[in-house]
């Protein structure tokens, strides 16, 4: 008995008929249609009110770091061009989805490219990668900084720090370049339905007719040898650092050297943590509803690039007070 195609399975989270060319088995589709948050489209619009709005504040907040810290001569340092680093990545990451993401919603635009779909994913993988390498690096500067302050500015020259950021880079080019190859390999003889907002990956994969162990295999090792690995790093150098701070002397010192670390700790847990539970839901959690894992998938994107320069803004007193001053001064 021939097998129901997958896309009649879906049938019912379509909220609108599709053209029967968007149903009948072909090999290389030319375009996916990207459903949005499915059993959720009525409330697209509402939904992308706050999407929208976290949208805009990235766009500004992250400008704002980056036009502050050129223009300020005292804050060209390692910490502060890792920031700029960062502030790029949020950048590039949000506006590889939002403003497709809100076609969709306000203009019901739900198709993308098959190229354009492939050259999405890799965009959005390739800067996550860049991201935690970031982080990475930025925990390094914090560890010299405070383990090795007399050798800080000898270790994290400039030419030091262009090199770190050119290796996050190439690592995550390198690394994420099989997920588009893979993908356009794959035979797709179901439907080019993608049950989300954008091209991840997995709900790519998952359309495929063919066997995809070679991607998830890969897709876990970039997980632990990428993600993993850094996460390690991080954790050693806090380690390190804690037990330079609880050496000093006085409470009062120890506190004022571990609070140049809380603008770093606090953009490590908004990236990881929505990160790593939408990961998980999505490899484990088969009972939880789709337009979650959507949403969640959405969350780990959107939430950092919109925090990042507001947590870097009120904690680093550099910034705070260079932004001032702006406003301050803003009719001269």
């Amino acid at each position: 008995m021939q097998e129901t195609p997958f896309c009649l399975r879906v049938g019912h989270l379509l909220p609108y008929s599709m053209s029967d060319s968007n149903i009948t088995n072909f090999i290389n589709p030319s375009t996916f249609i990207l459903l949005g948050i499915p059993g959720l489209e009525v409330a697209h619009v509402w939904i992308s009110i706050p999407f929208c709005t976290m949208y805009i504040i990235a766009v500004l907040g992250n400008f704002t770091i980056l036009f502050i810290v050129k223009r300020e001569p005292s804050l060209h340092g390692p910490m502060y061009y890792f920031l700029c680093m960062l502030a790029v990545t949020d950048l590039v990451l949000s506006t590889s989805i939002l403003p497709k993401t809100l076609s969709i919603f306000w203009f019901n635009s739900r198709e993308i490219d098959f190229s354009a779909c492939l050259t999405q994913m890799y965009f959005i993988h390739c800067f996550t990668g860049m991201a935690t390498g970031i982080f990475v690096a930025m925990a390094l500067d914090r560890y010299v900084a405070i383990c090795h302050p007399l050798r800080h500015s000898t270790i994290l020259t400039n030419p030091m720090v262009a090199k770190i950021g050119l290796a996050m880079v190439l690592r995550s080019s390198i690394f994420v370049l099989p997920y588009p190859f893979l993908a356009r390999q794959w035979p797709y003889c179901r439907t080019n339905i993608i049950p989300h907002t954008y091209c991840e990956h997995i709900a790519v994969a998952k359309l495929a007719c063919a066997d995809i162990r070679v991607s998830n295999y890969y897709g876990l090792f970039l997980l632990f040898s990428g993600m993993g690995l850094d996460m390690l790093f991080i954790t050693v150098s806090y380690i390190q650092i804690l037990r330079a701070v609880f050496s000093l002397p006085t409470k009062d010192s120890q506190l004022k050297t571990f609070e140049t670390c809380i603008s770093h700790l606090c953009a490590i847990l908004t990236f990881y943590v929505p990160s790593l539970f939408s990961f998980l839901t999505h490899r484990f959690g088969h009972n939880v509803p789709l337009h979650f894992h959507v949403l969640m998938a959405n969350v780990y994107l959107l939430v950092p690039p919109v925090l990042n320069p507001i947590i870097y803004g009120v904690r680093t007193k550099q910034i705070r007070d260079r932004l001032l001053w702006l406003f301050t001064h803003k009719g001269t």
